[in-house]
């Protein structure tokens, strides 16, 4: 049975507040005895706008994505993945540097010079600040990012390359680098996801030996969504009952204006994304490169709301049973599906539940992983190498939350503009101290139950620590 045909019970249980198992493979295999030391390959695939529960390992109900199921198989699912910002450039940012991405004044996404200037944003990432590729070129790796960048808003002429951050080769879009002609293919996004690999699958191929670092970031499911006649295909007789999903998720089906439609849209896209990163597996085995290559696997925020223009097909991503979608710092926004595979090292076929992991730790672990020391000025992230590996530990480091936009939709979604994660609690607060909610996570991921009153303790000491940090961001 699927996460989203139980009780709202087991739905809990399933998430991680119980014993029941996600939907990811229930058989838990252990580690291969140490592979020989020699530098491992990265690949980071990173969707745009996939919700927590889309993958089918997450327990969507309808979806079709053999090849992340595949994934997870071989690798270990984290139920409790955070991105540190529910939109797109910061996001980004925030993996790349591992800094909170308020600390370079990346807000929003990327836009023209002018909605940037009125966001108090620079019009691209600082190609002086510390990146995960930087870091890697120096330590010797072949580093390439080939799909969406969104570190600059891309209406900028003079707006740096991906080259000036570290990178030895790219194809992007959302830049200012060398990228695709869009226009001239009607169903241009459906096959983006195919042409990307083609790319790192070229990229990797012409490595001379060299251990590699790349960057595959997909367009897809972001609006605009136009899916082939043949990806239709796969969902041609779909019938969806919004009973199939659960908690807010079931109430946001409801109100589509064309369910069926705008589902089989949606599912046709993922699942045509599903089958170009299959491809590259694949290709991988076939390269003999499978073994030495950590995968990483997730999207840059929740997924987009059916309200917004243009995306009545790509608003039908699921957030699994969380709170709030793209543009919301409650869970649906932030919390992210996310796999890591790397044969002999990552467990097979296991879901860690209890670890806390977020985008600033890729960075440091990265820096770890690839033999080199963390890099001092990473005050966000932490190295979680050994949790990746394996091991169960708490999270040392609390996770920090800013969000200045607007949240399209539902405005029951709409949070208090600051968050910290710390431990097993969350609390939300805006900068002058009010609208404190504060939520055990563990206990209740549907951030349905405010204990502020409860704990007046713990809420004023969270809600001191994330304002005084947000004091030290830059104006």
């Amino acid at each position: 049975m699927s996460t989203y045909g139980m009780t709202r019970r087991g739905v809990l249980k399933a998430i991680g507040w119980g014993a029941a198992a996600l939907g990811a493979p229930q058989v838990m295999k252990g580690a291969k005895p140490q592979a020989a030391a020699r530098k491992p390959n990265f690949i980071f695939i990173l969707t745009d706008d996939l919700g927590w529960g889309d993958p089918r390992c997450f327990g969507h109900p309808l979806m079709k994505t053999p090849n992340l199921d595949r994934l997870a198989r071989q690798g270990t699912s984290f139920t409790q993945f955070y991105v540190n910002n529910p939109v797109c450039s910061p996001s980004r940012t925030a993996f790349m540097t591992g800094h909170f991405p308020a600390r370079h004044r990346v807000h929003q996404h990327f836009a023209k010079p002018s909605q940037n200037k009125a966001r108090n944003m620079p019009n691209w990432l600082d190609p002086k600040a510390t990146c995960v590729t930087r870091l890697l070129q120096k330590a010797g790796y072949a580093t390439g990012h080939f799909g969406k960048w969104h570190l600059c808003g891309g209406w900028s002429k003079d707006a740096p390359t991906p080259s000036a951050y570290g990178l030895d080769d790219h194809r992007t879009c959302n830049s200012s680098g060398p990228g695709w002609m869009v226009g001239k293919d009607p169903y241009f996004r459906a096959h983006s996801t195919g042409l990307f690999v083609d790319e790192t699958l070229r990229f990797i191929k012409a490595r001379k030996g060299k251990p590699f670092y790349v960057n595959l970031w997909t367009l897809v499911p972001h609006a605009v969504l136009k899916p082939t006649p043949e990806e239709l295909k796969v969902y041609e007789n779909l019938k969806v009952d919004p009973s199939q999903f659960t908690s807010y998720m079931t109430e946001y089906a409801r109100n589509a204006k064309k369910l069926d439609l705008q589902t089989k849209v949606y599912c046709a896209a993922v699942t045509g994304m599903d089958k170009a990163i299959g491809r590259l597996l694949d290709e991988l085995d076939k390269l003999g490169l499978a073994d030495n290559t950590l995968i990483f696997f997730t999207s840059d925020n929740g997924p987009e709301d059916y309200t917004v223009r243009n995306a009545a097909n790509a608003g039908m991503g699921s957030p699994g049973p969380f709170r709030g979608r793209k543009r919301s710092i409650y869970e649906g926004g932030v919390r992210t599906s996310c796999i890591v595979r790397w044969p002999g090292r990552v467990r097979a076929g296991h879901v860690d539940r209890e670890s806390v992991v977020t985008g600033v730790d890729w960075l440091p672990t990265v820096c770890k992983l690839a033999g080199g020391t963390v890099p001092d000025i990473t005050p966000d992230g932490e190295d979680v190498s050994d949790i990746l590996q394996g091991k169960s530990r708490p999270r040392r480091k609390p996770i920090c939350w800013e969000w200045r936009g607007g949240v399209a939709g539902n405005q029951t979604y709409r949070p208090p503009k600051l968050a910290i994660r710390e431990g097993k609690w969350k609390l939300l607060v805006n900068p002058d101290g009010s609208r404190k909610e504060l939520y055990d996570i563990p206990a209740d991921g549907e951030e349905r139950r405010n204990l502020a009153r409860v704990h007046p303790d713990m809420a004023a000491r969270l809600a001191k620590q994330v304002i005084a940090w947000h004091k030290t961001l830059p104006k």
